[in-house]
């Protein structure tokens, strides 16, 4: 027995001091996975088009240009004859599901939903000029006394600047006597509002607000959240006295329309993204 367990503990120190047998282990190549690679929903030109506007909704709503009243529109990019407005809703609460498309007479198309009843300012104001893209109808009331008085709206302030040097002041009782409800509710209403606006971008409504039209919807945006801006900062200059306005010079060097320029879609981004639809902005602004 004795000499079994001499064997046994000679054996372990043998195996001790040999040194370990390596273990040339085959390498095998594992394959990776291919990387994911992240696919872009392509959106369309027509679906971005209604995206833009309920931004654009959203951010006149949340610079208080619209209330629960007023609204914003785009020309179809692919019909010159058609544009875009959405369902009669309150600015904030528009959804692309919103949005229907009229023909320029106000008829909507494949939509039984209520219509806002002053959708013909824009289909006028699309026919009567062919160079628009964009019309807003708003009642911010910083613009009102301007429609109200003698005293006339111009810019002051360089942001609102687009507005243009002169702004009209259209009047519904001149052509459709003083028993209307100051509304736009018909074709004729609309093509003489637009007749008003003329070559201008901005037309007071006698104790109704303004409307509004640019070539881009980012230019829209950004004059219409100046004008009661530039409105507010006159008033309050005419109480001190002289006022120097804007010269056409300084008003025709702004050089706005743009709407790719950094500037332009720095602010249209920012209020995107405050008024919760970022998620909505073209791939090349996030």
């Amino acid at each position: 027995m004795a000499k079994k367990a001499a064997k046994r503990i000679g054996a372990k120190k043998a195996a001790k001091k040999a040194p370990a047998k390596k273990v040339s282990a085959r390498k095998t190549s594992v394959k990776k996975a291919p990387a994911k690679k992240k696919v872009a929903k392509l959106v369309s030109k027509l679906e971005q088009a209604k995206r833009d506007l309920v931004i654009a909704n959203r951010i006149l709503a949340m610079e208080h240009v619209v209330d629960a009243y007023g609204h914003v529109s785009i020309r179809h990019p692919e019909d010159a004859g058609r544009f875009f407005v959405s369902r009669s809703l309150s600015p904030e609460s528009v959804t692309v599901d919103d949005i229907v498309e009229y023909t320029l007479d106000g008829k909507a198309i494949n939509d039984t939903r209520p219509p806002y009843l002053e959708r013909f300012i824009h289909g006028a104001m699309y026919e009567k000029r062919p160079d628009v893209n964009n019309v807003i109808h708003a009642h911010a009331e910083a613009t009102l006394p301007f429609g109200l008085t003698a005293t006339p709206l111009r810019p002051v302030t360089h942001m609102a600047g687009a507005m243009g040097a002169e702004v009209p002041v259209w009047d519904i009782a001149d052509k459709f006597g003083d028993g209307t409800n100051l509304l736009v509710t018909n074709r004729d209403q609309g093509l003489d509002l637009a007749a008003k606006l003329g070559q201008n971008r901005i037309v007071l409504m006698r104790g109704h607000g303004f409307s509004g039209v640019h070539a881009n919807l980012i230019g829209l945006i950004t004059m219409s959240v100046y004008l009661p801006v530039n409105a507010r900062v006159l008033l309050e200059s005419l109480r001190l006295g002289h006022v120097r306005y804007m010269s056409d010079a300084e008003v025709s060097g702004r050089g706005d329309n743009d709407p790719m320029a950094p500037a332009a879609r720095r602010g249209w981004r920012m209020w995107a993204q405050k008024a919760g639809v970022g998620d909505l902005l073209a791939d090349w602004d996030r």
